[in-house]
């Protein structure tokens, strides 16, 4: 089953061509940094009309990579949310005008679902169910218990900023600009991460829920108390670079504390980690240590599948079909789209 999946949630313009739902015959992806690095953050309105600009030439880029005719697709896998309202009916609105024309079905697929069926790309086995997925992003940061391609539910959640937002807000604090993430990662490899004690915040005892606010807070007054001072004055950039390494220590033991507590409390088969921050050295490193040290399988898209992808999209579609057809004259996009499975058709009629 050969699959176009469209994405455009948020700032990246991506497709992508899929085969069975693993076999990435292509993946196109243009993201917009340069646009939105002036106003340290994504600007909306902007990123739809790149989506705009963008969108057609990269469908038929992938479809050139790929050397597949437009007629040989069995099928249309487009993000209709979460996600920015603008960007969102770009893709939609693509990928519906192109199931029309091709006569082909559409299938609507939550942007987060996509990230967790992006440890089934390019690999020679699939995450065994059932597995726990533990899924950091700039806007998301949740654990995800998934007994089959339809039925999975959210056991954990930030309860205020995601892992990713923090590290855009840290990064920007240090002044290394936006994206923050990839510069965090950079400098923090020349930095000791147990030079400053960053709190590891717990909402409350016993849940598995996330929280990174405090951690956020306690940087920026940490920097504010130590302006000026000799440690800072002295050698700015191996300040900088403890800074950096101490905040992202702080993250990923936060992150695999909750992992390590959800595997207290069930036995899963493996453990997969997806999203933008999945990307990143320190946590890739560290949950490759803990999978090792527990005896648990562990599933880590390549870097390429861990930021917004189409490749993903399409993976999701080809094993969640069966609830992700919709028919492409009625469906519509939905930026509060919930994790939970529903049809698209249905809440969209």
């Amino acid at each position: 089953m050969l699959l176009l999946g469209i994405e455009t949630s948020c700032d990246d313009t991506a497709t992508a061509l899929v085969r069975d739902g693993r076999d990435v015959l292509a993946s196109v992806s243009t993201n917009q940094d340069a646009f939105h690095a002036k106003y340290g953050g994504i600007v909306p309105e902007i990123a739809s009309r790149q989506h705009v600009a963008l969108l057609s030439a990269a469908i038929e880029d992938a479809l050139d990579r790929a050397r597949v005719p437009m007629e040989a697709l069995d099928g249309i896998a487009v993000t209709y949310g979460p996600g920015l309202i603008g960007s969102l009916v770009v893709g939609v609105a693509s990928a519906k005008a192109l199931a029309f024309a091709l006569a082909k079905p559409l299938y609507a697929v939550n942007h987060l679902h996509g990230h967790i069926f992006a440890a089934f790309l390019d690999r020679p086995e699939t995450p065994p169910y059932p597995f726990l997925a533990l899924l950091v992003s700039g806007g998301h940061s949740q654990l995800v218990e998934v007994h089959s391609a339809t039925d999975m539910r959210v056991i954990g959640r930030t309860r205020d900023d995601a892992a990713g937002e923090a590290y855009d807000k840290t990064a920007r604090l240090l002044g290394l600009g936006y994206p923050g993430g990839p510069a965090i990662d950079r400098l923090a490899h020349g930095g000791n991460p147990r030079a400053f004690a960053f709190p590891r915040h717990r909402p409350d005892k016993g849940t598995l829920d996330l929280s990174f606010s405090g951690l956020k807070t306690s940087v920026r007054y940490f920097l504010e108390s130590q302006a000026g001072r000799d440690a800072q004055a002295a050698d700015p950039q191996r300040f900088a670079s403890d800074v950096a390494a101490s905040f992202q220590a702080a993250v990923v033991d936060v992150l695999l504390a909750r992992v390590n507590a959800a595997f207290e409390r069930k036995d899963y088969r493996a453990i997969v980690l997806s999203g933008g921050v999945a990307a990143n050295s320190a946590l890739q490193a560290a949950f490759q240590s803990w999978s090792a040290r527990r005896g648990v399988q562990a599933f880590v898209p390549p870097a390429r599948y861990c930021t917004d992808n189409a490749a993903m999209i399409a993976a999701a579609a080809f094993y969640q079909r069966e609830i992700a057809r919709a028919d492409p004259l009625t469906l519509g996009a939905d930026p509060n789209l919930p994790f939970e499975l529903a049809q698209p058709a249905e809440s969209m009629r």
